[in-house]
This record gives C-alpha cells, structure tokens and sequence, in this order.
C-alpha cells in the first residue's frame, strides 16, 4: 500500500513540474503529461510496473470529457448532425478500414491481424481532439462539429471491432453475424432507455437537487449521472464514452448546463492528465530506438491516408474546403481505442510483440503532436486549402446569445428581470443567470433567455459569453457576491462597462475597486426619484431637475454619503463598520477646536468629512480654509461610526 501511494506522489510531484514547465513554454499540458507517464514508466524510473492498475480510473477521464462534450450537443443539434456523423463517419471508418487492412495483407499475411491493425489506425483520439478543440474554442464551429461527429460514429463503430476479434481468433463459438446483430439490438435498447431517461428523469432530478441551493450535492450528482450513464453502456457492450456523451446531451437542453459543466470540469481534468500519464507509461523506449523508422513511416501512411480521405469526403458532402481540411488534420492521429484492440489482439496472440510495439509507439508518438497540430490549425488549413478567404477560419454555428448577446444580467430576481423587459422592448439581445432554480423554470417557460449557474464561478461565465459581453448587470443585492462576480467577470474581460445594483453606500468603495464601472446603490436613488417628484411639484423645471441628479450619479453620489441614524437604525457591528453617519458636534466654550481654522485642524487623519458648519441657525457648506470655528457653532461631521465618535472628542478635547 506504501509503495503504491508513494508511487503515485512521485507521479503527482513530476507532473506537476513537467505541467508547469510546459505551460511556461507554451506548450499544451497533455505533452507535459505524457512525458511525465514515460518517466513513471517501466522503462526509466519504473514507479508504475503495470499502468493497467490504473487504466479504470483513467478511463473516467474519458467519460466525464464525453459528458461534458454532451451538455454541447443537444438532441435536435445532434439529429441535424446525423448527415455527418452517419455519412461522413461511417465514410471514413470503412474505406480506413478497407485501405489499411489491404497494406496489413500485403505486410503481415494475416486476415485477422490485419484487422487489429487496421481497427488501430482507422481510429482518432476522442480524448486529445476534443479536449484541444476545447481549449481552442473549436467545438462550436462548423470544423469542430463535424470532427465531433467523425468521432462519435468511432466511438460507435469500435464496438463491431471487440467483438469481431476474439470471434476470428476462434476464441468463440457463436456466428460472428449473430453475434454483431445482438451487439447492435443491446445498443439500440440502452440508448434508448438513455433517451427516455434523460428525457423525463433527469431533468426532474437535478430541480430537485437544485432547490436544495447544496454545492455538494449538486457535483455529486452530476458525477453519478456520468458515471451510471457510461456503466449502463459498458454493461452492454458499448463503450463507457458513449453513454456520457448520451446523458450529457440529454441535459444539454436544460438551463443546469453551465453548471454541470463547471462543477465537473476540474474532476474530469485530473482524470484526463492521469490517462495521459498511463498512455505515456505504455511507450517502450527500445521500441523506439530501434522501431522509430518503421514508427515514422507508419505515422506518416496513417496520416497521408485519414487526412486526403475525410477531406475528400467532406468536399463530395459539400463542405467548404477550410472546414474539410481542418476536420481533415484534427483526426489524423492513432486514438486511445487504438490501444484497446492492439492489446486485445495481442492477448488473443494475433499480433507480434514487435508489431504491437510499433503500433503502440505510432499511437503515442501521434497523440503527442496532435495538441500542436491543433494549436497551429490555422496556418495550416490557410497553407493546404490555397484560400485566401475566411481568413479567420472560424465559421461558429454558436447559439445566438453566444454569439452576439451585447448584454449579460447576472442575477434575474426583481431587478433583474426589470432591466430585461426593458432590454426586450428596445429589441436588444440579452442572456440571464441566477442560482434559483425555480425563478429560472418559470422564467425559461416564459421565454426569457436564463441559465441556471452560479455568476461567481468563470466557467459559467465564460459558457453564457461574459468574456466578450460589451455590457453587463450585476443585480443582485448581496455586496459580497457582487464583489467575487465583478472579479471573476474582471480577470477575463477588461472592457466591458459593468453596471453593479447595491442595497446602499455601505460597500461602494470596494464594489469599484473590485472593477464596477457604475455602482447604483437602492437607496440613493430611491432618495433621488422621490427627490425628483418633489422638486417637480415645487415648480424646478425638468430640465434643471435631470442635470441635478445626473451630477449626483456622476459625483458617485458624494453629497448624499451619510446619514443620521435612529433608534431604529441597524446597529450591527459589522455593519456599521460599512455605513458613513452624520453627526452634529456642537462647540461649547471651552471646547479645544474654538479658534482655529479650517485648515488649522487635519480632518484626513481623523477619517471623517466636514461637511458643514451651522452658525446663527445658518448653514456654511461653502467652507474655506480661513473660516474659524467659534463658541456655539455646530460642526457637521460624516464618516464610520467609530471615526467620527474619535473625531468628537478631539474637537471638544484635543
């Protein structure tokens, strides 16, 4: 037990540094894993003899990634995808197939070697592709989708594969045909259960657990769903990945998206850097000093083959030649379901060891470039589709309020849903969040755009476009969740005018260093509309009224700081400490700040505001340095409670 937990802290400690270290270079992080695998590997240090120990628990990776790709693709979008993922999947899986298991006849004079071989390599890498199409921004854009789709009829298509294997080994008895059609019944049946499930399930599930307002609960039973949706599948047959992908899409319709998403993100990234680890671990270093031509050459054939094939394809589809170039390059690589069916091949003693080490070495090898590949996708497709147009390379199929929702409310309570009508009425996009799952049901039912997610977390923020939005309110009236937004919204968006609600004045300051472009605390403006009717009612023109109250928003509301408080004033320690009061100090004769001036007496270090002197029932707010305090005027001070306390007793005691 000691080795083993010592083991994986060695393994922890080096990726950690190789991440790091790779970051800093500015390379991607599943390189940084991969090395990091070969170094805990049998071949140098040796820390992890058998990496299959860890092949389950790596796996997960792979399910919760598909899951999280799921919550991407809802249903209508996936049947509107079905051209690409049966025509051009299905296109790509059985000519690789066909072309591949020809070179093994010609190399190998094995039928059902030739299989494995070709299964290999006839398969990308759903783990590495998604996850950098991910980090690109990719998986929205017309490319990305139909490298998403390519990928799922794989995902689909290796399960014919398992179980031909064994059966052409004559590791079974059974009619291969029987075999593959009660593969494909089992199949049809769970997805289906799936799709019921998620339809009228799941949905009443997590508004259940959403009303609980539990984090905890919440990640917990996002991670159950996953996992039980790519049990069930496994359990058939099929691959865990598979029934992920089907639960995620199933909620990928439902307003808790962005936060399954967020809540599961940093499980799946720790389980996905642990498969990389154990990808890197099953690379034999001999295989490659005296492999690596044939490695190489192998690499090169697969890529020259999958590349031309699907871009072909794409064309004869009608694609436009930069998408089917870039889908095209994004799956030239050997997948993880690669290693599945060499080591299932090898076990049932179809293939050489030598062969199974080339091709595992192929697999490694091209899964390592595939992150810089996808990191240099543009040039690239520029370089290969010869067009000088779409010079962006992006053409996003993204969702309208993705796409261009020049607005974003955080918080869709009274506030919040005031500002809304209003954005409606004028006919300006707009995109909602809030963390009550009822006040969301009932706003989505009545066709306003919200998702349920927490505005304080950046992913959910990054998911509903705060990183682009040119406008965004934060109406919520509790202070300190408006400070963690504003920072959140801040660190990935520098330019975007936020405007912040706030109860009162209480928290103004730190609400603006914290990144509020305008703070509009509730109390002052309820002070300044009933301002407003007043003075219209005392016959103030319109006009003067309105260039009144805008001074006072532009002034940030410095006239109407402080207060004088009553007996029924919130005395609250805390929040005292926030709040600015007035108070009267009235000057008897022996008080020591008789005599001297204004500027005599250094108000700044006593942290408080005179805000005006009365004398002779007559109120100064025009003070000047030179004016003296004298017996029986009344001082006007404002500040925090305790700072204008301490200020008293220095003008009447010095």
């Amino acid at each position: 037990m000691y080795g083993t937990f010592a083991s994986l802290l060695m393994l922890l400690a080096v990726a950690v540094v190789l991440v790091w270290a790779f970051r800093r270079i500015k390379l991607p992080a599943i390189l940084a894993y991969l090395t990091a695998g070969v170094i805990a590997g049998p071949d140098v240090m040796g820390w992890i003899a058998d990496p299959n120990e860890y092949h389950l628990i790596a796996e997960l990776g792979i399910v919760l990634l598909l899951f999280s790709l799921g919550l991407e693709f809802s249903l209508p979008k996936m049947l509107a995808m079905r051209r690409w993922v049966f025509g051009l999947g299905s296109a790509q899986v059985l000519v690789s197939l066909a072309l591949f298991m020809g070179l093994g006849l010609w190399l190998l004079d094995s039928p059902t070697a030739a299989l494995a071989v070709a299964g290999a390599l006839a398969l990308s890498s759903t783990a590495v592709v998604i996850k950098q199409l991910s980090e690109s921004s990719q998986t929205a854009t017309r490319r990305g989708q139909m490298t998403v789709a390519v990928l799922l009829f794989q995902d689909i298509a290796v399960v014919p594969l398992l179980i031909a294997i064994p059966l052409l080994a004559g590791q079974g008895g059974e009619n291969i045909v029987y075999s593959l059609l009660l593969a494909l019944l089992k199949g049809a049946a769970v997805i289906t259960v799936l799709l019921l499930i998620g339809k009228w399930v799941l949905p009443y599930l997590f508004r259940e657990i959403a009303r609980q307002r539990t984090d905890e609960l919440f990640v917990l039973a996002t991670l159950l769903v996953a996992l039980v949706a790519g049990g069930l599948t496994h359990l058939f047959g099929l691959s865990m990945a598979l029934g992920a992908f089907l639960a995620g899409m199933m909620l990928g319709e439902s307003k808790y998206k962005h936060q399954l998403e967020a809540d599961i993100r940093p499980f799946r990234d720790i389980l996905m850097g642990l498969f990389f680890t154990t990808v890197g671990m099953q690379l034999s270093l001999n295989a490659v000093v005296f492999e690596f031509h044939w490695i190489v050459a192998t690499l090169l054939v697969m890529a020259l083959i999958k590349v031309l094939l699907i871009q072909g394809v794409a064309r004869m589809m009608g694609e436009h030649r930069r998408d089917a170039w870039a889908a095209a390059v994004s799956l030239f690589q050997m997948g993880e379901f690669g290693f599945v069916l060499v080591s299932l091949a090898a076990s049932y003693g179809l293939l050489e060891p030598r062969i199974s080490s080339i091709l595992i070495g192929v697999g490694v090898l091209s899964m390592a470039i595939t992150p810089l590949v996808i990191q240099k996708l543009q040039p690239l497709v520029a370089f290969l589709a010869h067009d000088e147009g779409d010079s962006s390379g992006i053409r996003s199929d993204q969702s309208e309020e993705e796409q261009a929702a020049p607005a974003l409310i955080c918080g869709f309570g009274r506030v919040g849903q005031t500002v809304s009508r209003f954005l409606e009425a004028e006919g300006i996009k707009h995109v909602a969040i809030d963390n009550d799952p009822m006040r969301v049901q009932e706003a989505v039912a009545g066709g306003a755009k919200v998702y349920f997610g927490d505005s304080a977390k950046r992913d959910i923020l990054r998911a509903v476009g705060a990183q682009h939005a040119p406008l965004i309110v934060i109406s919520y009236a509790d202070d300190t969740y408006a400070i963690k937004t504003l920072k959140e919204i801040r660190a990935m968006n520098e330019d975007a005018f936020i405007l912040v609600r706030s109860r009162d004045d209480s928290r103004l300051t730190a609400l603006q260093e914290a990144g509020a472009s305008q703070v509009v605390p509730d109390t002052l403006e309820a002070s300044l509309m009933l301002i407003s009717h007043v003075l219209n009612r005392s016959g103030v023109p319109i006009r003067r009224i309105l260039t009144r109250l805008e001074q006072e928003r532009r002034n940030h509301y410095g006239d109407m700081h402080g207060f004088f408080p009553g007996s029924h004033t919130d005395m609250d320690p805390e929040r005292l400490e926030k709040l600015q009061f007035l108070h009267a100090v009235p000057l008897p004769q022996h008080a020591w700040a008789v005599g001297k001036s204004v500027e005599e007496l250094d108000w700044s270090k006593r942290n408080v505001e005179l805000k005006a002197i009365r004398r002779d029932d007559v109120e100064v707010t025009d003070l000047t340095d030179q004016i003296e305090l004298a017996v029986d005027d009344v001082v006007l001070l404002s500040g925090k409670p305790a700072a204008v306390e301490a200020a008293e007793r220095w003008l009447l005691e010095g």
